[in-house]
């Protein structure tokens, strides 16, 4: 065999691994790229103007991690979405926000917006990132357990509201009457409440994580976690109101599927995720970090954000007890835009296959 031969062969060959090489990497290319136009048929159209909602949430928590980081990192924006973001405390007043168009979402948790909704007030919940417990009663170094919280305060934010609510809860589950545990209406973040305690002001409370971290660091005892109450509880939810469903049901439909991309990218960049906690929490405790992002997108995550219609059930029958209700379960949500996602294919293609 002659030396040219032998070269144009050598050639040949260096010529076909490069290609293989190449269409290698384009296969795993395509596997690694985020969700193609083609299969996500929410995204905004080239030249399509922005449209721009204000958004609230209904308190500061690790709990909204998910629309914090669709803000942060820009993933509103693929769908042509300008989301001007307000916090409003408490969800009462929220409610009212929506019910005017002050704001066009609202997310805040589900069992703390339905007793409002169910009176009347004008809103609806169109999907739920997170269904479960993420709640802790946590107590001063003298207080080991429930029955120790007799001649003792906890605080809450105010009658009525969520953190009272499931006060009451707790208190009927260990026999304990009102008259010898003191429900303390303080007002204020859970973050305000805690510092509450620090000063003796009240001696336990509701809290979620992160704040369960540094409970145990200022030497506070964790007395019972509220998941054991075994019931069906939707925590941080998506709401709208009757004037977007009504008018721009497009809109709802590209926000929810925001939600969803966001509920994908907080679980596989944790670090970015948890950055965007640290910066609404104003948050550096690395554990603490790892604690909300561990309870929040893993725990209790649903990644479908179907509204569950049992929990929803339940919580408008607890509200009949304290409120006049006027609307039935069914009236307070809407599952529509949520599994419109299933169907058109989009988690699938999210995923990479069977949404886990």
């Amino acid at each position: 065999m002659g030396l040219t031969t032998i070269r144009r062969r050598l050639k040949f060959c260096a010529g076909f691994v490069r290609l293989r090489i190449g269409i290698s990497l384009l296969i795993i290319g395509s596997l690694l790229r985020p969700v193609s136009i083609a299969a996500n048929p929410y995204l905004a159209k080239p030249g399509e103007p922005v449209v721009t909602v204000r958004a609230a949430t209904c308190a500061v928590s690790g709990g909204f991690v998910h629309m914090y980081s669709a803000i942060d990192h820009g993933i509103f924006d693929k769908y042509g979405i300008k989301v001007n973001h307000i916090y409003i405390r408490g969800s009462g007043i929220s409610l009212t926000a929506l019910a005017s168009d002050e704001i066009q979402f609202l997310y805040c948790a589900a069992d703390a917006t339905i007793p409002g909704m169910a009176t009347g007030i004008d809103g609806k919940l169109i999907g739920a990132p997170l269904v479960g417990f993420p709640y802790v009663m946590l107590a001063r170094k003298d207080i080991k357990r429930p029955e120790d919280l007799k001649g003792k305060s906890i605080g809450v934010t105010r009658p009525g509201d969520l953190s009272f609510r499931l006060t009451r809860v707790l208190l009927k589950k260990f026999n304990l009457s009102e008259e010898e545990v003191r429900i303390r209406p303080i007002g204020g973040s859970q973050s305000e409440r805690y510092n509450a305690m620090l000063q003796d002001i009240v001696q336990a409370l509701v809290i979620t994580p992160p704040l369960d971290v540094r409970g145990k660091k200022d030497g506070f005892n964790l007395i019972y976690n509220l998941n054991d109450l075994n019931l069906p509880f939707i925590y941080s939810s998506l709401h709208t109101n009757s004037k977007m469903l009504r008018e721009r049901p497009w809109l709802a439909q590209r926000f929810i599927a925001a939600m969803a991309e966001s509920i994908y990218f907080v679980e596989k960049n944790p670090d970015k995720a948890k950055g965007s906690v640290a910066k609404a929490l104003k948050l550096k405790d690395p554990e603490a970090l790892q604690s909300s992002y561990d309870a929040y997108a893993k725990s209790i995550i649903n990644r479908r954000m179907i509204v569950p219609a049992n929990a929803v059930a339940e919580a408008v029958e607890l509200a009949k007890t304290e409120t006049n209700v006027r609307r039935k379960a069914s009236e307070i949500f809407d599952n529509t835009f949520a599994e419109d996602l299933e169907k058109s294919g989009f988690l699938k293609e999210l995923w990479g296959g069977k949404v886990p």
